[in-house]
């Protein structure tokens, strides 16, 4: 029996969807048994999904990229992905709407002059004053320059193309309002870098990215996880990453844990609620259609609770409430494991995989990278740093062929 592809879908969710994705992911390849998530065939990455799934592709394991995006908060490190590279104004964006304006002016006077006395006239005329609106309020060219450089590291590729795995990046056509997949045949030219920033171009956060004559924004515009890229693919066995679900108060809850209405605390979160309720209801309708187009497919998805205060309330512009966030996220999904581990195995070992029942229930109480090493890829370390660690696990090796001779 020929065994059917394995496939990674992560969905979109800003960097509080990055963060919580990336503990997710840390979480399952540490119990994955028969192999990993860097051994999959498809991944699937839509807006800040879309970083975690290029670099896996890319042969960067979810304890590497967890490093370099979580841990690595060295000021003066080159490596570093810090948060002012996606808050930086898009001042290109903003000159070019302010150089339009006096055009727009003297043309919606001249149109408001045609007929000065029509009702409403005045306003329909200056309406296209709008026009001088930025489109986003932040520049994410430099996050886009990063990811080349991280992608362009000895043993690493910029280009769909030179990979060993497929990788499709979904992003949305701004002027037709089709999604497209960044790495599908007719694509595949785009750099990785260039269909990540595109990918993830939020409209109102970002400026569109223009790509071969046309303009791109955040895939999650269309569809939320985009898992039918791997399912049309051929995809056998499915695992996705919803980061973002609508926040629930459970009933019951301790008075010192209530942060009560959510109207309460402003429009922000209003409009974040609104926003998950939204992409969430879309993403429940997708996964009720994939069942029944591709009923041969096992779908596995990971999200979190609903009543999970901590994933709605975090503020991620802080390293140490991201640490705390990705460590959360990565315990959330060790708890979803173990309440369905009989089931998720049957379904794993049905494609080669498994439940690694020791790892999945041994005590991981302690800060992620504090735990005992496995045989999982390391971290990207720093030349000095990695010569020390080859150094020493070269000693730990002797030590235990001597300590194997002692015994025997």
């Amino acid at each position: 029996m020929t065994q059917r592809q394995k496939a990674l879908a992560l969905a979109g969710g800003g960097p509080v969807g990055g963060i919580y994705e990336l503990g997710a992911l840390l979480a399952l390849d540490e119990v994955l048994e028969g192999g990993s998530l860097l051994d999959f065939d498809i991944f699937v990455g839509v807006s800040s999904g879309a970083f975690f799934a290029a670099g896996l592709a890319n042969g960067m394991s979810p304890l590497a990229m967890y490093e370099l995006f979580i841990e690595n908060d060295d000021a003066g490190s080159t490596d570093a992905l810090e948060p002012e590279m996606l808050l930086r104004p898009a001042f290109g964006e903003f000159f070019q709407r302010l150089k339009s304006l006096p055009g727009l002016l003297w043309e919606a006077t001249a149109t408001y002059l045609e007929q000065p006395l029509s009702h409403g006239h005045f306003l329909e005329s200056f309406q296209r004053l709008s026009w001088a609106i930025p489109t986003g309020l932040f520049n994410n060219a430099s996050v886009e320059k990063y990811l080349a450089r991280l992608f362009s590291a000895p043993g690493r590729t910029n280009d769909f193309r030179q990979l060993k795995h497929k990788l499709f990046l979904v992003a949305t056509d701004l002027d037709s309002g089709d999604a497209v997949a960044f790495g599908a045949p007719g694509t595949d030219d785009v750099p990785i870098s260039r269909a990540v920033q595109a990918s993830a171009a939020l409209p109102g956060l970002f400026p569109p990215v223009p790509i071969g004559g046309r303009n791109y924004v955040d895939g999650v515009l269309r569809k939320t996880l985009h898992a039918s890229v791997a399912l049309k693919e051929g995809a056998g066995l499915l695992i996705g990453i919803n980061p973002l679900v609508p926040f629930r108060e459970r009933r019951g809850r301790p008075r010192h844990e209530t942060r009560g209405s959510l109207e309460d605390r402003g429009l922000a979160l209003v409009l974040s609620q609104t926003f998950r309720a939204i992409i969430h209801s879309r993403m429940q309708v997708g996964m009720a259609r994939y069942a029944a187009e591709y009923p041969d497919a096992d779908v596995l998805l990971f999200e979190p609770a609903r009543d999970d205060a901590k994933m709605f309330f975090i503020n991620v512009f802080s390293f140490s409430e991201r640490r705390e966030l990705s460590q959360h996220a990565y315990q959330q999904t060790r708890e979803q494991l173990r309440r369905h581990a009989d089931r998720y195995d049957a379904i794993l070992r049905q494609h080669g995989l498994g439940l690694n029942r020791n790892a999945l229930f041994a005590n991981r109480s302690e800060p992620i990278l504090e735990h005992p090493l496995s045989d999982r890829p390391r971290p990207s370390l720093t030349t000095v740093t990695k010569q020390l660690n080859d150094t020493l696990d070269h000693l730990q090796l002797v030590l235990e062929r001597q300590a194997k001779t002692v015994h025997w």
